[in-house]
């Protein structure tokens, strides 16, 4: 017996993704794609949303309520990313909306990133390199650019999720001695007293939003390198460029930072002993290509009225039993 096809379903995508993912998605619906590098303004995903059944965002497209309650049309959105910090979750759960992530894809990923950003920050890699580029290699000296050991040192991981478990992992292999900080106040002390290296993988939320801010930033010793691949926001920056300048920490790596995208010209970047790159944690071929088979395997799921995969608010799916 023949089967009924599901019904084609308008999407929007807010962005080309890597691999063939999207080319699934278009097989079974009708997509349009935002065709720009830059992420679409406002504006311009309203319009373009604006009678879609499906979307397909990016960590850079805020979702929030407002925005939700003028696509009407809107079943089920999908977001490019392991967190959902720029999705009004709530917002979406009232009109029964199931919002889809990609979680563990990227942990190894994510995981490798912060251990190379310890290293490079600790050994001073970028500053090396310039020494290259710019022409001031001189003779081999006992002095030059001496950095700070990773092996046997004392690791503090501030989120024990799993990033952080990946982290923990990695840095054994270094004879670290690791130190996990959950959400009790007294583990995050103890850490932040005691780590040469303090990395943090906590999600985005109320929370953690300006967790590392002045107080924390003096209470880690003066040797030790502040390391961040979760969420810019976590850390507070005007204090994390004043500890830089005044010598509270050694130093600092960052794969995130607050405001995102960085603009060249902000004081942080002028500060000491600071290496920032441009959020590339999950920023490998195959990474990126798992994302964005999960993405698509989330909307197609939601808009065959199945349960996605992977979803951030599964009681959207117990309320309706």
């Amino acid at each position: 017996m023949r089967q009924t096809a599901l019904p084609v379903a308008r999407c929007f995508v807010t962005r080309e993704l890597p691999g063939d993912a999207l080319e699934r998605l278009r097989a079974e619906h009708d997509v349009e794609t935002w065709g720009e590098a830059r992420p679409p303004h406002r504006d311009e995903l309203l319009t373009a949303a604006a009678e879609a059944e499906g979307l397909l965002s990016l960590l850079t497209d805020p979702i929030d309520a407002d925005l939700l309650a003028q696509l009407p049309d809107l079943r089920a959105i999908s977001n490019y990313a392991v967190g959902t910090d720029n999705v009004d979750l709530d917002a979406a759960t009232r009109r029964g909306i199931p919002v889809g992530h990609t979680p563990e894809v990227l942990t190894d990923a994510t995981a490798d990133l912060a251990v190379a950003l310890m290293l490079a920050i600790a050994r001073r890699l970028s500053e090396g390199e310039a020494v290259v580029r710019e022409g001031r290699w001189g003779a081999w000296r006992p002095d030059f650019l001496l950095g700070r050991d990773l092996h046997r040192a004392t690791m503090g991981i501030v989120g024990g999720g799993r990033i952080g478990q990946a982290v923990a992992r990695r840095v054994e292999g270094f004879d670290c001695r690791v130190m996990v900080a959950g959400r009790d106040r007294g583990e995050l002390e103890r850490v932040l007293a005691e780590a040469d290296f303090v990395s943090l993988h906590t999600p985005l939320t109320d929370q953690t939003r300006g967790l590392i801010s002045e107080p924390e930033l003096r209470a880690m010793k003066p040797t030790a390198y502040l390391v961040n691949t979760a969420r810019g926001p976590i850390v507070e920056t005007a204090a994390l460029e004043r500890a830089l300048r005044e010598g509270w920490i050694a130093g600092a790596a960052l794969d995130v930072t607050d405001p995102e995208p960085l603009p060249g010209d902000h004081p942080l970047l002028d500060a000491p002993n600071l290496l920032v790159v441009p959020h590339v944690g999950s920023a490998t071929h195959a990474t990126r290509e798992a994302m964005a088979d999960i993405a698509v395997d989330n909307l197609c799921a939601a808009l065959a009225g199945e349960r996605m995969p992977h979803c951030a608010n599964p009681e959207v799916y117990e309320r309706d039993g």
